[in-house]
């Protein structure tokens, strides 16, 4: 039984979500105690509580203390088992930070597994379902990651309402040197999507026009594509990648659209300005993968404390060191 302090480091859902990803693969049990402790709402929400019964499913789990506001859970994975799931998180919580905690243990499954998900796909203190599949889902898949992932609705704070179809293969992980693989592709291009839904077209125009002006200004190539529909939820976004690097911004009542994708390309920009192969938000992600296939590299302009407590986590389930070093104005990341 591996026991896990909730509170260390960012003590946030991130650890119960990479500590239960990492049990379901291993197999071994864990207990995660204090968790999110220092929040204003401690214990789990009702997106923790789905993202654990939705692992525990596809890996047969026991589990105690799954409950809204529960501070420990004890999870004790058994067979992994492919199959269709239909999960419903009830609120807007967030779509992808539930995918987070089930990737890494169903790409050790023997079968595929299909995730029909509800909820928010562009919701704050998350990344956006694009971001997901345009940064996060192309790295991993340079790691022999085999995932689609589909949305079919957006759903946006706080109805939710989203749609989402992953399918998820069985993979064989492979380490890969992040830093090599962007040097060979570098360009200077920038792509994005803006959207908006239950309010004027124009909104996601505005978005995207303030982006656009600002990275094309910057001296990139940029090209984004809007969307408006009539979604069960009201709301706005732009998510912005170029290779592996990428910023999502939620619109926000009161908030100009021109702030919206102002903010975006700005924080985009930033990221691109360093010679880093990921950015701060793909780091933290990374971090599982890596430690799984026992191999690999990548530098980030700073190590977020999200990517510190999940180097910690990592190495309390497997078998590996991570190195984490200067090099230039980056970090650099390796396993020993």
């Amino acid at each position: 039984m591996i026991h896990i302090d909730g509170s260390y480091g960012e003590g946030g859902g991130q650890i119960l979500r990479t500590s239960v990803a990492l049990s379901a693969v291993t197999g071994k049990a864990v207990t995660i105690t204090d968790i999110r402790s220092n929040r204003p709402k401690p214990g789990l929400s009702a997106q923790h509580v789905k993202a654990i019964e939705t692992a525990a499913m596809i890996c047969d789990a026991t589990v105690e203390g799954i409950d809204i506001g529960s501070t420990a859970i004890t999870f004790s994975p058994q067979e992994m088992k492919g199959g269709y799931y239909n999960i419903d998180i009830g609120t807007a919580g967030s779509i992808a930070l539930l995918l987070q905690c089930i990737m890494p243990a169903a790409a050790y499954s023997e079968t595929e597994i299909e995730l029909r998900i509800t909820g928010g796909t562009d919701v704050s203190w998350s990344p956006s379902i694009d971001y997901l599949n345009n940064v996060t889902l192309r790295a991993i898949s340079e790691m022999g990651y085999r995932c689609n992932i589909d949305t079919r609705k957006r759903g946006y704070y706080p109805r939710g309402g989203g749609v989402v179809h992953a399918t998820i293969s069985p993979s064989k992980l492979r380490a890969c040197d992040f830093s090599e693989k962007v040097r060979k592709a570098k360009d200077r291009k920038v792509t994005g999507i803006s959207h908006c839904s239950n309010l004027p077209e124009h909104v996601a125009q505005r978005q995207a026009d303030s982006a656009r002006d600002i990275i094309e200004k910057a001296g990139y190539e940029c090209h984004i594509d809007t969307e408006c529909a009539e979604y069960p939820s009201t709301g706005s976004g732009i998510t912005l990648y170029s290779g592996m690097k990428g910023a999502y911004v939620p619109g926000k009542r009161g908030l100009p659209a021109e702030k919206v994708g102002s903010k975006a390309a700005t924080e985009l920009l930033s990221e691109l300005s360093s010679n880093s192969s990921v950015d701060v938000h793909l780091a933290d992600q990374l971090i599982p993968y890596i430690g799984l296939t026992k191999g690999g590299s990548f530098t980030v302009r700073e190590v977020s404390s999200h990517t510190s407590t999940n180097i910690s986590v990592t190495e309390q389930f497997l078998d590996v060191k991570f190195n984490v070093q200067k090099k230039e104005d980056m970090m650099e990341i390796s396993v020993a």
